[in-house]
Protein backbone atom coordinates (compact mmCIF):
# COMPACT_ATOMS: atom_id res chain seq x y z
CA UNK A 1 0.00 0.00 0.00
CA UNK A 2 1.40 3.34 -1.25
CA UNK A 3 1.69 5.70 1.65
CA UNK A 4 -0.05 8.96 0.66
CA UNK A 5 1.35 12.59 1.83
CA UNK A 6 -0.29 15.82 1.68
CA UNK A 7 2.05 18.67 0.78
CA UNK A 8 -0.17 21.63 1.63
CA UNK A 9 1.09 25.07 2.32
CA UNK A 10 0.78 26.23 5.91
CA UNK A 11 0.44 22.26 7.47
CA UNK A 12 2.56 21.83 10.35
CA UNK A 13 3.12 18.14 10.21
CA UNK A 14 3.27 15.56 12.95
CA UNK A 15 5.70 13.02 12.31
CA UNK A 16 6.08 9.90 14.44
CA UNK A 17 8.85 7.26 13.17
CA UNK A 18 9.88 3.95 15.03
CA UNK A 19 13.34 2.32 15.28
CA UNK A 20 13.80 -0.97 12.72
CA UNK A 21 11.87 -3.62 15.12
CA UNK A 22 10.94 -1.40 17.06
CA UNK A 23 14.22 -2.12 19.02
CA UNK A 24 15.46 0.51 21.35
CA UNK A 25 18.30 1.75 19.58
CA UNK A 26 18.25 5.53 20.89
CA UNK A 27 18.97 4.57 24.74
CA UNK A 28 22.76 6.32 24.69
CA UNK A 29 23.36 9.90 24.43
CA UNK A 30 25.74 10.05 21.44
CA UNK A 31 23.04 8.40 19.49
CA UNK A 32 20.49 11.12 20.48
CA UNK A 33 23.49 13.52 19.76
CA UNK A 34 23.63 12.57 16.37
CA UNK A 35 20.46 12.75 15.22
CA UNK A 36 19.58 15.85 16.84
CA UNK A 37 22.85 16.92 15.09
CA UNK A 38 21.59 15.49 11.66
CA UNK A 39 17.91 17.45 12.60
CA UNK A 40 19.65 20.46 13.07
CA UNK A 41 21.93 20.70 9.76
CA UNK A 42 19.15 20.13 7.66
CA UNK A 43 16.52 22.36 9.19
CA UNK A 44 19.53 24.87 9.18
CA UNK A 45 19.15 24.49 5.07
CA UNK A 46 15.80 26.10 5.59
CA UNK A 47 13.46 23.33 4.86
CA UNK A 48 11.26 23.70 7.77
CA UNK A 49 10.50 24.69 11.09
CA UNK A 50 10.91 22.11 14.14
CA UNK A 51 8.43 23.50 16.71
CA UNK A 52 8.39 20.23 19.39
CA UNK A 53 10.20 16.99 20.04
CA UNK A 54 10.84 13.69 21.64
CA UNK A 55 13.37 11.12 21.43
CA UNK A 56 12.33 8.18 22.96
CA UNK A 57 14.28 4.52 23.05
CA UNK A 58 12.59 3.06 20.01
CA UNK A 59 11.01 6.06 18.30
CA UNK A 60 10.52 9.54 18.16
CA UNK A 61 7.95 12.24 17.53
CA UNK A 62 8.65 15.56 15.73
CA UNK A 63 6.29 18.59 15.24
CA UNK A 64 7.73 20.50 12.05
CA UNK A 65 6.38 23.36 9.86
CA UNK A 66 7.74 23.27 6.21
CA UNK A 67 9.13 27.11 5.65
CA UNK A 68 8.14 26.78 1.81
CA UNK A 69 5.02 26.27 -0.04
CA UNK A 70 6.04 24.15 -2.40
CA UNK A 71 7.86 21.30 -0.44
CA UNK A 72 7.75 17.28 -0.52
CA UNK A 73 7.37 15.55 2.80
CA UNK A 74 8.93 12.50 1.17
CA UNK A 75 12.50 14.41 0.52
CA UNK A 76 12.14 16.02 4.32
CA UNK A 77 11.85 12.64 5.53
CA UNK A 78 14.48 11.32 3.30
CA UNK A 79 16.74 13.96 4.86
CA UNK A 80 15.83 13.47 8.46
CA UNK A 81 16.54 9.94 8.68
CA UNK A 82 19.14 8.79 5.63
CA UNK A 83 21.70 10.97 6.58
CA UNK A 84 21.47 10.03 9.93
CA UNK A 85 21.63 6.67 9.41
CA UNK A 86 24.63 7.05 7.14
CA UNK A 87 26.33 8.57 9.96
CA UNK A 88 25.44 5.59 12.67
CA UNK A 89 26.03 2.90 10.56
CA UNK A 90 29.85 4.64 10.15
CA UNK A 91 30.45 5.41 13.33
CA UNK A 92 29.39 1.58 14.30
CA UNK A 93 32.05 -0.07 11.76
CA UNK A 94 34.25 1.73 13.73
CA UNK A 95 33.44 1.43 17.37
CA UNK A 96 31.60 -2.10 17.35
CA UNK A 97 30.74 -4.28 13.99
CA UNK A 98 28.05 -6.10 16.08
CA UNK A 99 26.03 -3.57 16.81
CA UNK A 100 25.58 -3.30 12.71
CA UNK A 101 23.84 -6.75 13.12
CA UNK A 102 20.65 -5.10 14.76
CA UNK A 103 20.07 -2.91 12.25
CA UNK A 104 21.25 -5.86 8.79
CA UNK A 105 18.84 -6.48 6.76
CA UNK A 106 19.31 -8.87 3.56
CA UNK A 107 17.23 -8.56 0.13
CA UNK A 108 18.16 -11.39 -1.76
CA UNK A 109 21.98 -11.43 -1.95
CA UNK A 110 22.20 -7.86 -0.75
CA UNK A 111 23.07 -6.77 2.97
CA UNK A 112 21.68 -3.24 4.17
CA UNK A 113 21.68 -1.42 7.09
CA UNK A 114 18.12 -0.13 8.47
CA UNK A 115 18.01 2.37 11.36
CA UNK A 116 14.14 3.53 10.90
CA UNK A 117 11.43 0.95 10.20
CA UNK A 118 10.50 0.59 6.49
CA UNK A 119 7.95 2.85 5.35
CA UNK A 120 7.55 6.57 6.16
CA UNK A 121 5.99 6.29 9.62
CA UNK A 122 3.25 8.80 10.46
CA UNK A 123 2.86 11.57 9.09
CA UNK A 124 -0.33 13.61 10.09
CA UNK A 125 -1.37 17.52 8.46
CA UNK A 126 -1.97 20.16 11.38
CA UNK A 127 -3.15 23.48 10.40
CA UNK A 128 -5.64 24.39 13.45
CA UNK A 129 -3.73 26.07 16.50
CA UNK A 130 -5.58 23.79 18.80
CA UNK A 131 -4.52 20.80 17.62
CA UNK A 132 -0.71 22.12 17.27
CA UNK A 133 -1.16 22.96 20.53
CA UNK A 134 -2.31 19.29 21.81
CA UNK A 135 0.57 17.51 19.52
CA UNK A 136 3.17 19.51 21.26
CA UNK A 137 1.59 18.60 24.58
CA UNK A 138 1.37 15.16 23.38
CA UNK A 139 5.15 15.34 22.39
CA UNK A 140 6.47 16.57 25.25
CA UNK A 141 4.35 14.35 27.96
CA UNK A 142 5.38 11.07 25.79
CA UNK A 143 8.16 10.18 28.08
CA UNK A 144 5.80 10.96 31.19
CA UNK A 145 3.30 8.74 30.04
CA UNK A 146 5.94 5.95 29.66
CA UNK A 147 6.92 6.70 33.52
CA UNK A 148 10.66 7.54 32.16
CA UNK A 149 10.12 11.29 34.09
CA UNK A 150 7.97 12.83 36.22
CA UNK A 151 7.88 15.83 34.58
CA UNK A 152 7.98 16.71 30.74
CA UNK A 153 11.21 18.68 31.58
CA UNK A 154 13.06 16.37 33.49
CA UNK A 155 13.73 14.45 29.91
CA UNK A 156 16.60 15.85 28.25
CA UNK A 157 15.85 14.38 24.68
CA UNK A 158 12.78 16.50 24.57
CA UNK A 159 11.77 20.06 23.33
CA UNK A 160 10.07 20.44 26.90
CA UNK A 161 13.06 21.69 28.25
CA UNK A 162 13.84 24.64 25.69
CA UNK A 163 10.29 25.43 25.79
CA UNK A 164 10.52 25.88 29.96
CA UNK A 165 13.91 27.99 29.36
CA UNK A 166 16.04 25.56 29.78
CA UNK A 167 19.34 26.71 28.64
CA UNK A 168 21.16 23.37 28.88
CA UNK A 169 19.13 21.64 25.95
CA UNK A 170 20.59 20.04 23.06
CA UNK A 171 18.63 21.79 20.51
CA UNK A 172 16.54 25.18 20.52
CA UNK A 173 13.20 24.35 18.84
CA UNK A 174 11.81 27.31 16.34
CA UNK A 175 9.10 29.69 17.65
CA UNK A 176 5.94 29.17 16.45
CA UNK A 177 4.58 31.42 14.39
CA UNK A 178 0.70 32.14 14.51
CA UNK A 179 -1.05 33.90 11.91
CA UNK A 180 -3.34 36.05 12.03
Amino acid sequence: MKRISYNLPNHAHYLTFSCYRRQKLLLHDEICLELIKTWDEVRRKGEFAIWSYVIMPEHIHLLIHPRNEDYEMSKILRLLKEQFTHRVVEQWKNLSPRLLNLIRVQRGRRSLHRFWQEGGGYDRNLYNWDVIRRAIDYIEWNPVRRGLVIEPMDWRWSSARARAGISDVPMVVDNILVED
